[in-house]
């Protein structure tokens, strides 16, 4: 995991160093609550935010990075570049479609889905891995941590309809 020294804390991260950038059109995702979320997140990381880019992408999109980055052609829900340290820089990128598709066939809502994938991204930029049995035991701790302060200050993703 990536140590941040507290100097470098900064409590509220400017927008603009928050992007936002829609590639799919089935899912009209506000990008005013994407923002909120990962604010929210560096907040009470107490992390100097840099940049974070979250790319909301289709499933030919995502596969064809999981194949080009990680030599696996299958649609994923999330790929996360970590740009730089100690600056704390990246990119998430995230496949609505296939937290939609998850959401259906375990009853669970789709919005909330989204939300972890941002947390789930956004861990990974922090240095948390899920490879391993014992990573991913860690990850799935810190994501259901991170999913109930969001749930408990009110924050998560909306439709740009509910926005």
């Amino acid at each position: 995991m990536v140590k941040i020294k507290k100097s470098q804390a900064f409590p509220k991260p400017p927008a603009d160093k928050i992007v936002i950038i829609n590639f799919q059109t089935s899912f009209p995702l506000s990008q005013n609550s994407v923002k909120k979320v990962i604010q929210f997140l560096l907040e009470k990381s107490g992390l100097y935010c840099e940049e974070i880019t979250l790319h909301f992408v289709g499933k030919k999109r995502i596969a064809k990075l999981h194949a080009q980055f990680f030599q696996d052609p299958s649609v994923t829900d999330c790929i996360t570049f970590p740009l730089s340290e100690p600056h704390f820089m990246g990119e998430i990128f995230i496949c609505p479609h296939v937290a939609k598709d998850y959401a259906e066939k375990h009853q669970t809502n789709f919005l909330e889905e989204i939300a972890l994938y941002v947390v789930h991204g956004f861990l990974h930029l922090l240095g948390f891995n899920d490879q391993t049995p014992e990573e991913k035991k860690q990850m799935r701790k810190e994501e259901k941590k991170w999913m109930q302060a969001l749930a408990k200050n009110g924050i998560g993703i909306k439709t740009k309809k509910n926005d």
